[in-house]
């Protein structure tokens, strides 16, 4: 059964499983904003669970958007369950995670979004930000959410290991300055998502895997 912590006054719900032959967490985010928007889904073992959480969290309200990084299993294997228990939602993802998705006979319930466009969520607007993933170079997308200044960082920033806090503190530049070539292969690519990060004013980043980084400038 995963964790459940609440960050920044309620607003954002982090769920967190450590699976027990893995040495990482996997994080999945409820961001209850007036249109509220899960990040990732977890893999198809955990998704039952995943939604009965999600509706102890919404009451009557509606989840509308599940944000899609990248194709692979911890970011998206319980999409079905998701959007069967939530029918009200639909994917956002890049092109080619939505042609993974459809392809893969998950869903086509997908909402396209390219680098540089918006999602409006009510009271809180997420921009998206060109993530060349490391399955296969795939391309994905990064979140960033205006209002809060939270960065959905997917596996770019991550931390390795058993959650001891939900949050930790860290420096925002370094952190995109550790961002390696093992993340994004391609130089050219890396060099291009790290100029992209680096003016972003980010509060927290939300990670895909271990404690969320409190990086606000002090």
């Amino acid at each position: 059964m995963p964790d459940s912590n609440e960050l920044l006054g309620g607003q954002l719900r982090m769920f967190v499983t450590q699976p027990p032959t893995l040495p990482l967490t996997f994080n999945q985010y409820l961001l209850t904003t007036d249109k509220p928007l899960l990040v990732h889904t977890g893999g198809n073992a955990g998704a039952s669970q995943l939604c009965d959480d999600l509706r102890s969290v919404l009451g009557e309200k509606k989840l509308c958007y599940v944000f899609v990084s990248h194709f692979e299993s911890d970011e998206c294997g319980g999409i079905v369950k998701v959007l069967d228990a939530f029918p009200s939602a639909v994917a956002v993802c890049s092109a080619e995670t939505a042609r993974q998705l459809a392809g893969f006979g998950l869903t086509e319930r997908s909402l396209v979004k390219a680098p540089g466009e918006t999602l409006d969520l009510g009271d809180g607007e997420l921009s998206f930000i060109a993530y060349p993933s490391e399955m296969h170079l795939w391309e994905g997308l990064l979140a960033f959410e205006m209002t809060r200044s939270i960065l959905f960082s997917s596996d770019l920033i991550m931390r390795f290991g058993p959650l001891e806090q939900p949050v930790v503190k860290s420096e925002w530049i370094a952190e995109v300055e550790a961002i390696s070539p093992e993340k994004v292969p391609d130089p050219a690519g890396l060099e291009k998502i790290k100029r992209a990060l680096s003016p972003l004013a980010v509060r927290l980043i939300a990670t895909g895997h271990g404690p969320a980084l409190d990086v606000e400038a002090r």
